[in-house]
C-alpha cells in the first residue's frame, strides 16, 4: 500500500513540475523580442517589405472561373428565348436547319438522293466519261484523304562500326518503300 501511495504522489509532483516548466517557457517566449525581418535577395535585416511590381512579367491572363454547368449551356443553348423552359420547337430548330440544308429542292421532303447527296457527289466527280458506272481507276480516285501526320523526328538508327544515316537511307537498304 506505501508503494501504491509513493507512486502516486510521485506522479503528482512529475505532472506539476512539468505544469510550472511549460508556463515558465511561455513566459520567457511572450517577452522575447520578434524576429528581425530579413531581406530576400540579400539576406541581410530589412524593415520594408519586398516589393513586385510585375513590370516585364509575361503570360496569359488567369482563367476566368465559370460557375455555368456543362447541362447549364447545353439547356442555355437550346433556350432560345430564355424563358427557362425548352419547347419541342426549340428542342429540334438546330435538326431543322440541318434538314432545310440537305432538303436542296425545298419540299419539305427528304429523299435518298438529297439524303446521301455526299456520296452523290462523290461518284459524279469520280465518273469522269459520264456513263454512272465507275471502271477500277475511276473508283479508285473516291479513295477518303487520310489525315496527315506528322513525321517523327527521332535520332538517326545507327549500325554497329557504321555512321549514322538518315532515316530514308535505311528503309531504302531494307527494299521496303517510302510512306
Amino acid at each position: 500500500m506505501n508503494r501504491m501511495l509513493l507512486g502516486a504522489l510521485a506522479a503528482l509532483l512529475l505532472v506539476a513540475a512539468g505544469v510550472f516548466w511549460w508556463q515558465g517557457r511561455a513566459a520567457t517566449e511572450r517577452g522575447a523580442p520578434p524576429p528581425p525581418e530579413v531581406a530576400f535577395a540579400t539576406g541581410m535585416p530589412t524593415d520594408e517589405l519586398p516589393i513586385a511590381d510585375g513590370k516585364g512579367l509575361q503570360g496569359a491572363a488567369p482563367p476566368e472561373a465559370n460557375e455555368v454547368t456543362r447541362e447549364q449551356r447545353r439547356f442555355d443553348r437550346l433556350d432560345r428565348n430564355r424563358d427557362a423552359i425548352v419547347t419541342r420547337n426549340e428542342m429540334l430548330a438546330p435538326r431543322a436547319a440541318f434538314f432545310r440544308a440537305l432538303d436542296t429542292d425545298h419540299n419539305n421532303l427528304l429523299s435518298f438522293e438529297e439524303w446521301a447527296v455526299r456520296t452523290s457527289d462523290r461518284f459524279k466527280a469520280a465518273d469522269v466519261n459520264r456513263d454512272l458506272k465507275l471502271d477500277r481507276a475511276e473508283f479508285a480516285t473516291t479513295k477518303p484523304k487520310r489525315a496527315v501526320q506528322p513525321q517523327c523526328r527521332c535520332a538517326p538508327v545507327r549500325k554497329a562500326g557504321r555512321p549514322a544515316q538518315p532515316a530514308e537511307d535505311l528503309a531504302d537498304e531494307a527494299g521496303e518503300p517510302e510512306v
